[in-house]
């Protein structure tokens, strides 16, 4: 099994087909740290596509070409038992697709809207991705008031930001607190009014869902997604308010460098104010992985909103859904039916077919698409990373790479699969009105794991 699907890298790359494409000096898709190449800017991302020509592309390892299945009756013959599942709910859909032909293998109800739960990741990284670029970042910064001396920490929608002290590659906020305390020493400044600005974003802050551990305050300045434990994803407890608890930790790292800052207050840096320090996240390509690998609710939210900004939106739960809406209706994808109200899928009157998803998939798929290459790359690998870790442990573990979908009564998956000829097929499974989570999520586990066989 390891041989035929790994090694693996952290982010669930396969480590020899990165290599590969970085040595064909392939540019867009999804990076993964290797440094940058003019100076001030990141080298783009290695792109995926030799790894889908390898897998499922018209050339055979032999030289020759690959055949693709003549038919869906074999795919039929094998997921129309199972998706007959009682506990697949009263209402599904299915969707497969061969990514070398775009041919559909298979359909059930494919084009009925149903709600997706977090398989809305995968739109909201299209999006996203296809209105930003895969080599965008997002900036914190410390603005000086040349008017009136207040120091201004701005957020820039950035739910990465990190306080602690290994930043493993994120943005800093204690960087930025040295970076400014030594423009303020340059300037014999050693005390400030601290305040922060949140403007970034317009809007409710505050999730339909109310409170949840699943998600904190959508603000455009917090650090380490307002947890307030040690984890990195997953549920956790958060801060009521992430903007003031993110400054209040600013300026806990200023005053070691020996500038002492008020209590923060809200605020917004005028035009004239002097950037005095930035930190920027990782590329767009590597947040992109990381939501979709984890399935981070607080990342999904910030880049749709940030695909509301780009698109001239007000930066909102509403202005995201409909850029996302719109962003992907100009790609020319079945929207039809569909309905965004999150950027996470966390909300239940989300919408979005069998079809659109493995629509979606094929999408990141194209080789005229390289920048949407992270969407394929962010998929949890089952058996292996993410949210699939500790699936598929007894069959199709490093084949079958899928975004989950779980809400009470909802049970989907969407991902890709692999044959044995070499194809890689695109799928989607949605099932609404689930009465036995577990059976369900078993029942779409099987159905995954069938089409690697």
């Amino acid at each position: 099994m390891v041989t035929a699907a790994g090694p693996w890298d952290s982010t669930g790359q396969r480590t020899a087909e990165r290599d590969r494409v970085v040595a064909r000096e392939h540019t867009g898709g999804a990076d993964h740290g290797r440094g940058s190449g003019a100076a001030g800017s990141p080298r783009p991302a290695p792109s995926a596509g030799a790894v889908l020509a390898a897998l499922g592309g018209t050339t055979a390892p032999g030289g020759g070409t690959k055949a693709a299945p003549a038919d869906g009756t074999a795919v039929a013959e094998v997921l129309d038992p199972l998706l007959e599942d009682p506990a697949l709910g009263t209402h599904r859909a299915a969707s497969v697709v061969d990514l070398t032909t775009g041919k559909r293998l298979y359909g059930l109800g494919g084009d009925v809207p149903l709600t997706p739960a977090s398989t809305t990741k995968i739109a909201t990284a299209v999006a996203a991705l296809t209105a930003l670029g895969p080599d965008h970042r997002l900036t914190t910064r410390a603005a000086l008031e040349a008017d009136t001396g207040e120091l201004v920490l701005v957020g820039g929608g950035d739910p990465t930001l990190t306080a602690r002290e290994d930043a493993r590659g994120l943005a800093s906020l204690r960087t930025l607190a040295g970076k400014t305390a030594a423009a303020l020493e340059k300037r014999d400044v050693r005390k400030v009014t601290l305040s922060y600005d949140t403007t970034l974003y317009a809007g409710a802050e505050m999730h339909p869902i109310g409170v949840n551990e699943n998600l904190a305050p959508v603000t455009a300045l917090m650090a380490d997604e307002a947890r307030t434990d040690d984890s990195t994803s997953g549920p956790a407890p958060r801060e009521g308010d992430p903007a003031d608890a993110a400054a209040r930790a600013f300026a806990g790292f200023l005053k070691q460098h020996g500038i002492t800052a008020s209590a923060p207050g809200p605020s917004k840096a005028t035009d004239r104010s002097d950037t005095l320090a930035t930190v920027s996240s990782p590329p767009l390509s590597a947040l992109v992985e990381r939501m979709l690998t984890n399935s981070d609710n607080d990342l999904a939210e910030a880049l749709a909103r940030h695909t509301a900004a780009a698109s001239g939106r007000p930066a909102d739960f509403d202005g995201a859904s409909a850029a996302v809406g719109e962003t992907l209706k100009r790609l020319g994808l079945p929207v039809g039916g569909a309905r965004f109200h999150d950027g996470s899928g966390l909300d239940r009157a989300d919408l979005v077919t069998a079809d659109l998803l493995t629509a979606l998939l094929a999408e990141a798929a194209d080789p005229a698409r390289p920048q949407l290459r992270p969407v394929l790359t962010g998929l949890p690998v089952a058996g292996f990373t993410g949210t699939l870790a500790g699936r598929y442990t007894d069959g199709a573990a490093g084949l079958v790479r899928a975004k989950t979908g779980t809400l009470t009564g909802v049970n989907t998956l969407a991902g890709t699969a692999t044959t044995p000829d070499g194809h890689v097929l695109a799928f989607a499974f949605l099932a609404n009105e689930t009465t036995d989570p577990w059976t369900a999520q078993y029942t779409l586990d099987k159905a995954a794991t069938s089409l690697t066989s």
